[in-house]
């Protein structure tokens, strides 16, 4: 497991797609719950963190690849030691959470699909698309938490609808969906068409574990469809890449440009040059600047929440 200082929900948070994802709950004894499919098959994972360390249990086929990659995950080979914050704010920020680290899955389809879902779409629109798919094509998720609205011993999660998880669908059935099911979870054609295309060469794609970050993202972006912004948010989970910037993102320049800069206008560009200081750890900054809640006032309304299709 890691060594020093640990925070569960900040390692894991970004593996989940909204309250309701059905492919992950966190429960309100601090378990986190999640069922993904694996190399070697559909797998629940429930990891629990204690005055004694962190626990981890697992169900289905793909339980001993899941239990042997836990530290992995949970950011063993991570560094924040790496990391010298430049900013009073990030600073802080480091202070007030040191349990921050950097989540490494090994899996790449299991963030690259929700990760294509949320191109050019709210967050909601993208959830609720993810969530819609996963229930109706996924499979129910090894062990307790798949065939009980409650799960295990009746513990409940902190989202009080029905925690029922599912397993996401393996390739085949994803390159398998029809043009009207895509339309009724709410997704256009042309996310539909990059996640065929993608899971048509999944298993090239999963190679991307394995490289170098420039190399994987340059893996990925031979899909049509996956450019620098899809590809980095699918290595900030699956290779834990600390210096994967999300850029092409609506709203994170000007927040970066807001926080560190006092600059609600900045633009990639300007958001490259600011993190600049923090080369080889800026996708580590951005948590940190996330974390601290500082946001520029808002000056317009808020991306439409637009859709295509009635679930």
């Amino acid at each position: 497991m890691p060594d020093g200082d640990f925070e569960l929900g900040l390692v894991l948070g970004p593996l989940r797609r909204g309250p309701a994802d059905p492919t992950f709950r966190i429960f309100q004894d601090g378990s986190a719950v999640r069922a993904t499919r694996t190399p070697e098959g559909p797998g629940t994972l429930r990891v629990r963190a204690g005055d004694g360390g962190v626990r981890g249990e697992a169900w289905g086929p793909g339980a001993d690849w899941l239990l042997e990659r836990l530290p992995e995950m949970l950011g063993a080979s991570d560094d924040p030691d790496a990391f010298v914050p430049r900013h009073r704010l990030v600073a802080a920020a480091q202070r007030r959470r040191p349990g921050l680290r950097l989540c490494r899955t090994g899996l790449v389809m299991e963030s690259l699909i929700p990760s294509v879902l949320e191109q050019k779409v709210t967050t909601i629109e993208a959830n609720r698309s993810w969530r819609h798919l996963v229930r109706k094509y996924g499979e129910p998720a090894p062990g307790p938490y798949g065939d009980s609205p409650l799960g295990r011993s009746g513990s409940r999660p902190d989202d009080r609808r029905d925690s029922r998880m599912h397993v996401m669908p393996d390739f085949r059935t994803w390159a398998m969906i029809p043009s009207w099911e895509w339309h009724k979870a709410g997704v256009d054609a042309k996310r539909s068409d990059t996640i065929a295309r993608a899971v048509r060469v999944a298993r090239r794609l999963e190679e991307a574990t394995t490289m170098e970050p420039e190399l994987a993202a340059a893996r990925l972006q031979l899909i049509p469809g996956i450019g620098p912004w899809t590809s980095a948010e699918v290595l900030q989970r699956s290779n834990g890449a600390p210096d994967a910037v999300t850029v092409g993102d609506l709203h994170l320049p000007g927040i970066i440009g807001y926080a560190l800069a006092g600059r609600p206008d900045t633009d990639d560009a300007g958001m490259l040059e600011l993190l600049e200081p923090y080369a080889g750890q800026r996708h580590r900054a951005v948590r940190l600047i996330l974390l601290t809640g500082r946001t520029p006032p808002r000056r317009a309304p808020r991306m439409p929440v637009g859709r295509i299709a009635h679930l």
